[in-house]
């Protein structure tokens, strides 16, 4: 065992249940090479993962290898945004932010489900925002495509739309605060405090951000979990609550 998860060993030690564990890797259609890399060492470890796919990115070859992936069980596409592009002229960026209408997310939002539907076939009802941020009218705009789900930052709060449920990250592997990345024991440190939180746990990865030692520590992580008995890992829909059906 790494020194570096020992504090996510120490906080499942003292579960008296298992814990609801999510994996969300964010920006497929960028870095292909990256993302089959990743997926590699969840096929490994037996963990499902949700990817985040970016429509306007999406390729005919990278949506027929995403289908492929889904085939076996363990990966679950959704939409992410639809080109990851900032339209906020001032502040943070957002794609889905208080510079556009209702109606124009609205339209990008049900082009971009159906390319993707296109592309993947098997698409989970999940929106996640790109930069994981929009105005709480966006939640209007994801129900009417269809989606149930929203998955966000933990920090970006709720929104509280009725139909809509809200499944937060809490861990984001490539966080960097005060322009620093985060190092793995950091991230287990994180982990730990999430998981003594009391869950579920969303941990946020991007592949296109992470190198082979990042894929290392996170096969690392999941095989841990994957043997624990503390641990259940799951899926986007299986940590909401209750769980929601594929």
């Amino acid at each position: 065992m790494t020194s570096w998860l020992e504090p996510v060993v120490a906080a499942l030690a003292v579960r008296t249940t298992p814990i609801r564990i999510f994996f969300r890797d964010d920006d497929a259609g960028w870095d292909d090479a990256a993302l089959w890399a990743l997926l590699d060492e969840f096929d490994g470890a037996g963990v499902p993962v949700d990817v985040a796919a970016i429509p306007a990115a999406m390729t005919a070859a990278t949506g027929r290898a995403l289908a492929a992936w889904t085939g076996g069980g363990l990966v679950h596409v959704h939409q992410h945004g639809w080109s990851h592009e900032n339209h906020e002229p001032v502040g943070r960026k957002c794609e889905f932010g208080p510079s556009r209408s209702v109606e124009a997310q609205a339209a990008d939002i049900a082009a971009g489900r159906a390319r993707l539907q296109d592309a993947v076939g098997r698409l989970e009802p999940v929106f996640t925002p790109p930069w994981n941020r929009c105005r709480d009218e966006t939640a209007d705009a994801v129900l009417a495509a269809g989606h149930r789900v929203l998955s966000r930052d933990v920090s970006a709060g709720t929104i509280g739309r009725p139909g809509l449920v809200e499944v937060p990250v809490a861990v984001d592997w490539c966080a960097r605060p005060a322009g620093v990345r985060l190092t793995a024991t950091e991230v287990g440190r994180r982990a730990a405090e999430a998981i003594g939180g009391g869950g579920p746990v969303g941990v946020m990865l991007h592949h296109a951000a992470m190198d082979a030692d990042d894929r290392r520590a996170v096969r690392q992580l999941l095989d841990l979990l994957a043997t624990s008995p503390a641990a259940a890992p799951t899926t986007i829909l299986g940590a909401s609550d209750p769980p929601l059906p594929a």
